[in-house]
Formats: structure tokens, sequence, C-alpha cells
């Protein structure tokens, strides 16, 4: 079924639902005929758990893709564009490491050959399986994206369905026009997820394309048969002011960007390889205008495989038959002014540009884009798979999920269990400078997941309140977003910080709810758009006057309402995370408690990250993981121990640079309250804030600030070129080999 022509279908009490055509099909339907190029690397499957090899082997022997995205160019109305389109059939369209990779490289060889960008997500988010790591992709992307934008090119999205989860916290919320297919579901947290944390189905009504489109959230309801000819008639605005003349032919072979990986610490926008082992190097420029169309990369690694092995180019003919119809109407299916708001009239792009006008072909050198970063050495696709080292089903998915989560080591959510930690990343006193051996042994014992998520879960815990009374000097709380809005889940004040001055903004814990309990995912006040707002705004302080921004992170989840969804939840947290990958400004991230989800994710992409011993990290609350892959929150510690969500694990990974020990009630392993009643959820004064857990807390909360005041002054002390490309580097090597 390609979505093009088919009826409307609808389910058993009449609502229409959306179509699911493959990624193919909606390649077809889009480009010109023979005019598209795969550039996708073949991957092997190289992971030691056999129920996950099986799964991926189902999944390549479903769709013909060897993982869940296909990448590459093609011409709409013979304009040259770039694409990136999501498998649902491969694990539900979730992304893990290695497609979080390939979007990233398609994005950074988009914005190398000034192509625009059309994505066409349609995903259930992280892929749960691969944990946290998979998560931080969308850190990457998101990055990536925002270079592309920057460099005055244009990107356009067309949700299908369904798109939740991490997908549309990130790339499916940044487009600078946003379409999405009639009746697709589209929302922050997929509906069985939902119900399943809380015991009551989402809202209807709510998550779908029409009713985000109604609330001013995406730009246009587009049916596939309508996507290219709107496309055409946008990217026509949006590249015709583009000064800049089209790059000649290169001289020799284009090679796909999957050809070669980044160094250990690649630099932001690195530059496409050129030669590609296994490709025969047969990615060559395209032929002169009137000669027959070209075939970039026509080995196994192409866009268009076939449906029942392997990435091979067959097929890519049969695929785009299917679309011809579409184009058909594409052509007379222009933007349609009484069915979009007059809100949605697409801008305009400030510099730069894509190709000026629809034409021949050539692909530009990495020193004419602009191109930065060595990608010199060929990519080790197999090390890449097997540092994802699981998979499964995603984030809000419909589908059903694999049999069971994999293993990922002995280790894995064994209480007590000593681990070698890098001695100078632990930190026991504080009074350590930044990178330096702090006095805690490396020997350590490490909490289990299980111990950290239940302390972290503690009401009498200290939050950001608690680190501003003790450990800030000369705090001034800011309220809200400055633009009548305010959000008891965030904190936004100026302060000073182990004598540094910074703006600080955090999740505010304090805010129980009457009635909420302490331990669960419900517990504590939960972030919604306006919080993320009004974090944004802090953002900007910081960014205008220079100052130094600390972020803490301690939050159970992201508002899940009909409320939050109709405000832009899901954008805020996209905005969010390109925001804090770009700005100027010296940034820190405290990791001090709970560590849920997009809420999270939103504040943590800093030049720094510490974080308390038993903090953690996690796609989900861990109760909504196990409900994916289980279809129960019974299992919520077990699946939490194997996605690696502890702060040893996330050391590990390269996610956090420092753990500071913890030893007073409610901060560590000694008996806690549990019941301890919270500050209303409107008191907004710092002042107000818990005082339970005494003297011991307050020399924890004293040694974290000052070890916080140190590393501020640390990041504030370099050279600002050199602090921003070593954060663009770190957030671009997550998942990789190390």
């Amino acid at each position: 079924m390609t979505g093009t022509n088919s009826p409307r279908a609808t389910d058993a009490s009449g609502t229409f639902r959306a179509s699911r055509p493959s990624a193919r099909e909606l390649i077809g339907a889009i480009v010109d005929p023979g005019s598209w190029h795969g550039w996708d690397e073949p991957v092997e499957i190289v992971t030691d758990d056999p129920e996950y090899r099986a799964d991926l082997e189902r999944a390549r022997e479903r769709t013909g893709l060897d993982e869940s995205v296909i990448t590459g160019e093609g011409r709409i109305e013979g304009r040259r564009v770039a694409l990136v389109a999501c498998e649902f059939r491969f694990l539900a369209g979730s992304i893990g490491v290695v497609a979080g990779e390939r979007l990233v490289r398609a994005v950074e060889r988009a914005t190398a050959e000034r192509l625009p960008l059309l994505a066409a997500p349609a995903s259930g988010g992280t892929r749960m399986q691969e944990g946290t790591v998979a998560f931080l992709q969308m850190v990457k992307v998101a990055a990536a994206i925002t270079d592309h934008k920057a460099a005055g090119l244009p990107y356009l999205v067309h949700l299908r369905h369904p798109t939740t989860g991490g997908v549309l916290a990130s790339w499916g919320s940044l487009g600078h026009v946003t379409a999405a297919e009639p009746g697709a579901l589209i929302g922050f947290m997929g509906p069985r997820v939902h119900e399943a944390l809380y015991g009551e189905e989402f809202p209807p009504g709510v998550q779908n394309a029409e009713n985000l489109m109604h609330h001013g959230l995406i730009d246009a309801v587009l049916p596939l048969s309508r996507l290219s000819g709107v496309a055409a008639q946008v990217l026509g605005v949006l590249c015709a002011g583009d000064a800049t003349p089209e790059p000649p032919p290169a001289s020799g072979p284009s090679s796909p960007v999957g050809a070669a990986a980044p160094g250990p610490a690649p630099a932001a926008g690195a530059a496409p390889a050129a030669g590609q082992p296994g490709d025969g190097g047969a990615a060559s420029a395209e032929p002169a205008p009137g000669g027959p169309p070209g075939r970039r990369g026509a080995s196994s690694a192409g866009g268009h495989p076939p449906a029942a092995s392997g990435n091979g180019r067959g097929g890519a003919e049969a695929a785009e038959a299917k679309g011809t119809a579409a184009r058909g109407e594409a052509a007379a299916g222009r933007w349609d002014m009484e069915a979009a708001p007059s809100s949605a009239t697409p801008g305009h792009v400030a510099h730069g540009g894509c190709d000026a006008e629809p034409g021949p072909d050539g692909a530009a050198t990495p020193e004419a884009a602009g191109a930065a970063g060595d990608a010199s050495g060929a990519h080790d696709q197999a090390a890449l798979a097997a540092s994802a080292g699981v998979s499964g089903a995603p984030e809000g998915a419909e589908s059903g999920a694999p049999a069971s989560a994999a293993d990922t080591g002995p280790e894995a959510g064994e209480p007590g269990r000593r681990e070698d930690v890098a001695p100078e990343a632990v930190d026991g006193s504080g009074t350590s400078a930044p990178g330096t051996p702090g006095d805690a042994d490396a020997g350590a014992v490490v909490p289990s997941a299980e111990v950290s998520i239940r302390v972290s879960r503690r009401v009498e815990r200290p939050g950001v309140r608690d680190l501003l009374r003790v450990a800030a000097e000369d705090v001034s709380p800011l309220s809200g977003t400055g633009a009548g809005e305010h959000d008891p889940g965030l904190l936004l004040a100026l302060a000073r910080v182990g004598g540094t001055p910074c703006v600080v903004l955090g999740h505010n814990r304090r805010s129980v709810r009457k009635g909420e309990t302490a331990e669960g995912p419900g517990a504590g006040q939960a972030l919604g758009p306006a919080g993320l707002r009004t974090a944004r705004r802090g953002m900007r302080i910081a960014a205008e006057l220079g100052l130094p921004l600390l972020t803490v992170i301690d939050t159970a989840g992201a508002a899940l309402s009909r409320e939050a969804e109709e405000g832009g939840l899901a954008a805020e947290i996209a905005r969010c995370l390109a925001d804090m990958v770009t700005l100027p400004a010296p940034t820190l991230c405290l990791l001090l408690g709970q560590g849920a989800g997009g809420a999270a994710l939103a504040l943590l992409p800093a030049d720094r990250v510490v974080a308390a011993r038993h903090a953690w990290l996690s796609p989900l609350p861990p109760e909504g993981a196990s409900a994916i892959l289980h279809r129960t929150t019974e299992r919520a510690y077990e699946v939490a121990a194997r996605q690696g969500v502890r702060s040893a694990d996330l050391l590990s990974q390269g996610i956090v640079d420092r753990i500071v020990e913890e030893d007073a009630p409610g901060v560590g392993d000694a008996p806690g309250v549990g019941d301890a009643p919270g500050v209303e959820e409107d008191a907004r004064e710092v002042g107000d804030a818990s005082e339970v857990g005494g003297a011991a807390s307050d020399a924890f909360l004293s040694r974290l600030g000052r070890l916080l005041g140190a590393e501020l002054a640390a990041l504030r002390a370099q050279d600002p070129d050199e602090r921003l490309a070593a954060r663009r580097a770190r957030h671009r090597r997550i998942g990789l080999p190390r």
C-alpha cells in the first residue's frame, strides 16, 4: 500500500486512521523517476544476544533494509534534495546508535553539499533496549539539524503515522516548515505507554495531525500525493534568495557519507570522506542534463533494497513506479491556503542558501562547502554496531516489542558490585579541581540501578532549592517565561554558586502535589511546555550576558496531558536541545537525581556533566520502558539495569564527566523518610525549601556547591571557541567506539 491514492481507512469506531506506506514507497512517491541515490553503507549484525539478533534478522527479512533509517538524495521537480526517512516496520522505526549515526552523517553530508533536507519520520522514538546511549542520539541529530539550518539551508519535515517519543522531541520538531499525513498519530508519549503508567487512556483526539495543525504546531496536513508538489513549491521560495552559484561537478567520485566515520573526537560538521570500501568507487557525479539518470552507490548500500534481502539496489525502479501516480497529482497539489492557517507562511533563508535553481548537480567538495573536520579514517561499522549492544522496541511504539530485553553484561542490576571507575572522575570531597583526582576510592561500591532509582525518589532527598539554600549566594529567583507563563516544575534564578556568578535553571522536585506518592513515575512536579520556555529564557540571559549556565536535572518526567501536547511539549524539548548545543555561554549540567525522558534530556547537552552517585538518566521512567518491552511495569528495575542508566554507566559512556559520592539520609543508602510532605505546589521562594535531611544533607550540598563553583570557574576561563568545539565534539561522538 503506497498511501498515495488509497481510500481513507477507518477503525471500528469510524475514526480515520492514517495509512502506512513503506519508506521506499514514500521515496518513490516523492522524487523524480530515476533520480534516487542512496547514501547508506551496509551494517552487519554484531551482538552477543541471540534474541536481539533474531529480532534484527526478522526485521531485515520483513523490510529488506538493514536498519530503521534510509538516507540519500533525489530530485524533486528537478531540484537536488537530501532525504531521510524511517521504516516503521523495522523495529517500529526506533532510533538506536547505528540509526542515529546514519542520520547524522546524512545531515552532515547535506550541509556540506548545500542541499535542502526533507525528513519523513515514522517512529516510536528511542530504541528501548539500547537504553540511555541510544537516547543520547537525539542530541547528536538535533545538533546536526541545527548546524544545517544555521548554514542557511532549508529543513522540511513530513511527520508520518506514527511519530512519537524522542524522534518527535528532536529532529521531528525542528523544521522550517512541518507537515503531517492525514490522521497520523503524533505525540510525545504513545497511548499504550501512557495507559500502562497512569492506568487510563490518553484523551482521544489530541495526538493527531489535524489537532496539532489546529493548535499551530504544524503547518499543513498533506497526503503523500501532494507532498512532492508542496515541497517543490516551498523550496522554490526558501532557495530563491541564494546568491551562491551551484558548485561545479566534482572532478572525481563522490563518496557516500557513510564511507568514513569521524575520529575519536570529530569536529562538528565533519566532511564526508572520499572513497568507500565495498562500494566499488561507483559513487560518481550525475550525468549532464539530457543524459540518462545516473546511479550513485550502485552496490548493496543503495537506498532502495529489494523487498526480500539485504540492502541492494534492486527494487528501486519498482518503488519509484509506485510513486508515479502520486507525482502525477503532485504538480497540481500546491499549498492549499484554505487548509492551512495564515500564520503558517514559510519564512525565508536569511543567508547562504541551497542550490539556486533545479539543474545539473555537482557534489560540493568539503572545501567548497565550508565543511570542517577530519573524516579520513574508514568507518568501522561493526564496532559501531557492537557499541550499541542491544536493540528492541521503541519508545511509545504501537507495535509489539521483542520477547525480552537483552543483557548488557553480568554486572547489570547486581547490587553492591564493585566496578572499575576512573578515580579522577569520582569525587568524594568536592575540593579537587575539575578533572583532577578526588579522594574517593576507585573500587567504591557502585549501587544497583534499583537502589539508585529508589533513593532518587525519596521525598526528603535534597533538590535544586536545597542546593541554592546551602551552596549559593546572592540568589535572585526569576518568575516564568516573562511572557505570561509560569511553571512550578522549573526554577530559574540568578546566583553565585561556589563564588561563581551564573544563571541557574533546574527541575523543582519540591513541588509535590497532594496525593502523589514519592515512589513511582509520577513523583514530583512534572515539567510542561511553559517550564521549557522558562528554561530557554534562562539560556538567553546566559548568552546575552556571557554568564555561565548551570542546569540541574531532577525530574520524574515531562507533563503528559492534553494541555502539554497542545502546548508544544515535544517541540519545546527539541528547541531546548538546539539552544543548549549552540549556546555561546559556558554550560555545566548537574544530574542530581531522577533523569526520566525528554524533560531531563532537554537540560543535558552541556560542556561538562557532573552526577550525584544515585542520579540516573533514561529514555523513559523505568516503568514506561518495562511497559514497552514486556507489557508490564513490574520489570522496571530489571530493564533499567540493562539500559545503563546509573551514573557509573553514564561515566563509562562519556555522558558524565564526574561522579560525586553521597553520604547523607535521603542522598545515600541510609534509611529515608519516604513520606515527608513537600512544599506546596505554588511555592516559589528559594528560602522555603525543605529542611529535611539536616546537617548531613547540608554537608553534601556544601561539598557539591564547592565542586560546581570550581567547574564553572574553569569553564569560564576556557577559550570560547575551543570550549564550543569541544562541546560539539563531545556530543558528536556519543555511542561511537571509544
